[in-house]
């Protein structure tokens, strides 16, 4: 992989190698693009075969993130972060600490958060070396658990994603095929439930896919996922499931989950709009965690101004299916495109000054 042309390629500014060998750290931040403000996004403990594997992967992770808080309304950039590790028995408080002075170093260009792997407690840890860090437990001042508004925004978003495909918002006996169950897809099942949807749940760990059963859920063989007769399939683990072996396979009208990056390319944007499947893009409708942490940084978090933001996710997919249609284009491209002129607006603002 030729690493400079990629980044040179989709825009991205900086790429941070962090090692530590005597606590265990190997580690990347990635920077895409700090126009709109400080790049903002996750730290993702998670062990990749390849360090090809795990730079491509914060390279792409950091770019969604430009584009979710640009579509969002945000005035943050886009970054992400992954620890090559496993989090269930390599991540310790040392490692944890080791990456909280790396993100120091950066001087607030990259702000660092929870994602897959990472637990409140790991953040606390991180905080104990850079005051740029933000979803810190409400016991300390932070938004707390993020997936509970990642969660809400997932299942706005299929609302709207429903009104747009159906012509009724109404999730009342539909069945959603939930690819991943923890913290952000059980929390999306909870509203489902409430509205009394029917699940399919399917996860690589048995402790979670008790856990959907318990529910009432159906739960399936992580395979037999794409298999699901469904309404709308709804990934929320990890990403690049949405391709050309996975997509023909889909029994679904929607796709609409909290997964980032769930298209293995942009080209598999148009093949779900070739097979009549409405696409609520992922970095649209799983913003709800971005949009929590974000209201951290400047000032006291107001969970209420959160929600308030949160719940125009619901408007926002709306107005990019819409788009869509529109330009005769794929929901993904339309999305990109809304968050790409935002960024040449604010660029060329800046300019003038």
């Amino acid at each position: 992989m030729e690493i400079l042309e990629y980044m040179e390629t989709h825009g991205h500014e900086q790429l941070l190698i962090c090692h530590e060998p005597s606590q265990g750290l190997r580690a990347f931040i990635a920077i895409h693009d700090t126009t709109l403000g400080p790049a903002c996004g996750g730290l993702r403990v998670w062990p990749h075969e390849s360090e090809d594997d795990a730079i491509m992967d914060v390279l792409r992770l950091s770019r969604a993130m430009t584009y979710k808080s640009a579509v969002a309304g945000l005035d943050l950039g886009g970054g992400k972060a992954l620890i090559m590790a496993d989090p269930r028995t390599d991540k310790n408080e040392a490692m944890l600490r080791a990456f909280g002075r790396h993100v120091d170093s950066l001087g607030g260009r990259y702000v660092t958060t929870e994602d897959v792997g990472m637990t409140p407690r790991d953040v606390e840890y991180i905080a104990q070396e850079t005051e740029h860090v933000v979803g810190l437990p409400e016991s300390l001042g932070g938004s707390g658990d993020t997936s509970l508004m990642t969660g809400l925004g997932v299942y706005l978003g299929m609302k709207a994603a429903a009104k747009a495909t159906w012509g009724d918002e109404s999730l009342s006996g539909r069945t959603v095929a939930l690819q991943g169950f923890g913290h952000v897809g059980s929390n999306t099942a909870n509203h489902l439930l409430e509205e009394g949807a029917k699940l399919v749940v399917t996860d690589i760990f048995e402790s979670a896919r008790q856990s959907a059963s318990d529910m009432g859920a159906t739960v399936v063989e992580p395979d037999a996922i794409y298999d699901a007769e469904c309404d709308i399939f709804s990934p929320c683990a990890l990403g690049g499931v949405l391709n050309g072996d996975t997509i023909p396979r889909l029994r679904c009208e929607i796709v609409a989950g909290g997964a980032n990056n769930q298209l293995l390319s942009d080209a598999d944007g148009d093949q779900l709009e070739e097979r009549g499947i409405t696409y609520a893009p992922d970095y649209v409708v799983n913003a709800g965690g971005i949009i929590n942490v974000g209201s951290e940084i400047g000032g006291v978090y107001r969970k209420d101004r959160a929600l308030e933001l949160t719940k125009r996710i619901y408007q926002t997919t709306l107005n990019v299916i819409e788009t869509a249609r529109s330009e005769g284009i794929a929901t993904n491209a339309a999305a990109a495109h809304i968050a790409e002129r935002r960024i040449a607006a604010v660029r060329d603002l800046k300019a003038m000054l």
